[in-house]
């Protein structure tokens, strides 16, 4: 119930307000079925966006420490994705990857709508990203269609760091439905599974225009992140007088 309140009464209007989100390829979207939506992922904003403008249900498997953040603003964002309907996903193992993937299967296996960002977590530069396979695992597995889904503008609107949003235009483009069913039964294959996603990337690239790296997201802000402390200590600023 807290879901439609959300995107209909509250959350979804002033998103819409703030926002103004242009809408193409929303035909795209079955009326009915199981399907994944998998999309770029730009800002926090994205959560929100999508589920304000689809007319169905969307779940999406959204990372674990929305759901363990401390003190009252921890438990304030947990409470608020835990009744929205998403599910927490923690990423710091392959079995934590089993974890997601079963979970995932769990929303599909419903006939529900399941959005997920293959990349694993959100552009910190606005590229797009290398995806990870779970998507491929889960569209074999559910034998369910996945729809690319592109945002556009949402990185400017809100890039990660910035509380609030500034007012930016925002496109969300919906391709179409990509079929994966020729190779049922090969959810095993590391070739097929890398393929498959490698299949859906090229598609959100298409709707997106991105610039493309052929690396994981999480693996680039780990070795810029060691970079910036390491310059720090060989560069440490000096203190103003």
């Amino acid at each position: 119930m807290f879901y439609y309140v959300l995107k209909y009464v509250l959350l979804g209007p002033l998103l819409r307000l703030v926002f103004r989100p242009r809408i193409e390829g929303l035909e795209h979207i079955p009326s009915s079925g199981p399907a994944i939506v998998a999309g770029n992922h730009l800002s926090f904003a994205d959560h929100f966006l999508m589920p304000a403008i689809l007319k169905r249900r969307i779940t999406f498997l959204a990372k674990a420490e929305y759901f363990t953040g401390p003190g009252i603003k921890g438990r304030l964002t947990a409470a608020f994705f835990r009744s929205a309907g998403q599910i927490p996903v923690d990423r710091s193992g392959k079995e934590a990857g089993q974890a997601a993937i079963r979970e995932g299967l769990g929303v599909l296996r419903k006939d529900e709508l399941l959005g997920i960002y293959p990349e694993g977590t959100r552009s910190h530069d606005g590229r797009l990203y290398k995806g990870k396979v779970g998507v491929a695992v889960m569209a074999l597995r559910a034998q369910a269609p996945v729809i690319p889904c592109a945002m556009i503008g949402t990185f400017e609107a809100q890039p990660p760091g910035r509380k609030l949003p500034r007012i930016h235009p925002v496109v969300i483009r919906f391709g179409k439905p990509l079929d994966f069913s020729r190779y049922a039964g090969m959810e095993n294959e590391k070739a097929i599974l890398r393929a498959i996603t490698d299949e859906i990337m090229y598609a959100i690239l298409s709707l997106s225009e991105q610039e493309y790296v052929d690396r994981y997201a999480a693996v680039v802000k780990a070795e810029e992140a060691a970079e910036k402390a390491e310059a720090g200590r060989k560069f440490p600023r000096m203190p103003l007088r």
